[in-house]
């Protein structure tokens, strides 16, 4: 029987991953992503660019030192300060980046080839000199000339432990990944592949890199990285195990959980259809497909979301079917119900999806109650709300609402009008069983024309496993955005 290849996994999300512009990471952030990244099982973790600031050290300092398994690296130039930068932090190992392409040579290095060739050497020597281990990222090796890289990585091999084809700008594809690597892999020296997403092929030629003999793959959580990003883990860690039948050392159920985590500590939103980790990779909307799911999950779902910790979920608009509002139905506790309710619900919700609304959960609930004559009390209510912002002075907003027939009344400050009122709500429901609440998502839409705009606010929030999406409107942004978390809370505690 032929064994199962094993193909290691490095993480790179606090390298390359924060060169995402807009995303700056903190010691403590990037500490505790790294935690996360080592329960998800990456094998090396790409820890940052000790170089560039007494924080970014720190940051290195803290992960090396928290005793994690994976193995922990810094980046670095051909440089000393670099090197002993990183070798100040403890690291396992150093990647030195090397250009390899005649572009980068001469015209940001502005050196030859053979001067390259010996700095590289040199350096590596030096970091094995004080003990550890050398990666070479070589830069552009997309663009390189094959028989340069080849002699490159040969005069190499006795003194780096692996190295790193980069496709810097992301304009390798899978036929040409193959040819290069067929070549390269004959080596003693383990290849590693860094692949971009410029182009949208980055799983495929990761894929591709592995299937001819690459030992390694480079990847970021989430896609991060600069300009359209890098590899994604979750991608990648899927693509090989599930369709090509290799083994990672991944603990797939903690992929989603690492995603989300990732996604908060950057402030970078993920899209909705994003493969595996967007919110709208297992959810199902037309009734087909529901109906399908319902009779076999796999006829429209290519894997199982828990296999990833996801769960399936269903949304409703003008192309639902009788199967969504039935499953709903049941997953509120409303088991009986007549042919004549179930089409009225249906009809509703159709026509709320005809007038180009989103239908939200707390829509489809309000409906329901509407058809079946169903009156709920609402947990919380909105008495009152008022803002105070100016020019040098944070945001502070006052709100009075009733809970559970108790009036209370709360403060807040915050970044933006908004924000504060949020931060009021949120230490109002303090303590009252609602401490675990998240807000996922914040959409805002307006509804007519000119400074007086009715503005419809959206939001998704959480509570444990479940997650609901309410809605607000209101010619006032804040007013609409309170009533919209209010909606959510009162259906979500149900």
């Amino acid at each position: 029987m032929q064994e199962v290849k094993t193909v290691n996994i490095l993480d790179t999300t606090l390298r390359d991953g924060e060169q995402t512009p807009g995303v700056s990471l903190t010691p403590e952030q990037k500490l505790q992503i790294a935690k996360q990244l080592d329960i998800l099982g990456v094998d090396f973790i790409e820890a940052g660019t000790a170089i560039i600031s007494e924080g970014e050290q720190r940051g290195i300092k803290a992960i090396v030192h928290e005793g994690l398994n994976a193995e922990i690296s810094s980046f670095a130039r051909l440089l000393k300060g670099d090197i002993d930068a990183a070798l100040g932090c403890d690291v396992d190992t150093v990647n030195l980046v090397a250009p390899v392409s005649d572009d980068h040579i001469k015209k940001k290095l502005k050196i030859d080839r053979e001067t390259l060739r010996n700095r590289t050497i040199e350096m590596s020597e030096y970091v094995r000199g004080h003990g550890l281990k050398v990666e070479i990222s070589a830069e552009d090796a997309s663009r390189a000339d094959i028989e340069f890289l080849k002699s490159f990585l040969s005069d190499l091999s006795p003194v780096i432990d692996r190295l790193s084809f980069c496709d810097t700008v992301g304009v390798l594809y899978p036929k040409r990944a193959k040819e290069i690597f067929n070549v390269i892999c004959n080596f003693n020296t383990p290849i590693a592949v860094h692949c971009h997403n410029d182009f949208g092929l980055a799983t495929a030629n990761s894929a591709a890199a592995v299937l001819t003999g690459a030992k390694v793959v480079h990847v970021t959580m989430n896609g991060l990285g600069e300009r359209a990003g890098n590899a994604s883990l979750e991608e990648v860690v899927m693509a090989l195990e599930l369709l090509y039948g290799m083994k990672t050392n991944i603990v797939k159920e903690k992929l989603y959980e690492t995603s989300r985590l990732v996604r908060d500590l950057t402030k970078m939103p993920l899209a909705p259809n994003k493969p595996l980790m967007g919110d709208n990779a297992f959810t199902h909307k037309s009734g087909m497909h529901v109906h399908g799911i319902l009779v076999g999950t796999s006829l429209y779902e290519p894997i199982d979301p828990g296999i990833i910790g996801r769960k399936r979920r269903f949304t409703f608009g003008k192309h639902t079917g009788k199967a969504s509002v039935k499953t709903a139905l049941e997953e509120m506790g409303i088991a009986k119900i007549d042919e004549e309710q179930m089409s009225k619900i249906l009809m509703e919700v159709k026509e709320l999806g005809d007038k180009g609304k989103l239908v939200t959960d707390a829509d489809f609930q309000a409906v329901v109650d509407g058809v079946l004559s169903i009156e709920r009390e609402e947990k919380i209510k909105l008495v009152d709300l008022s803002v105070v912002s100016g020019k040098n002075v944070y945001p502070t907003a006052s709100i009075r609402l009733e809970v559970d027939g108790e009036e209370v009344v709360e403060a807040g400050v915050g970044v933006g009008s908004v924000d504060a009122a949020i931060s009021a709500l949120r230490k109002a429901m303090s303590g009252r069983e609602m401490d675990d609440l998240r807000l996922e998502e914040y959409h805002v839409d307006a509804i007519t024309g000119g400074t007086d705009a009715l503005v419809n606010v959206v939001v998704k929030i959480s509570r444990a496993d479940k997650t609901i999406t309410a809605s607000g409107v209101s010619e006032d942004i804040v007013i609409a955005s309170v009533r919209a978390m209010i909606d959510g809370v009162n259906r979500l505690y149900q």
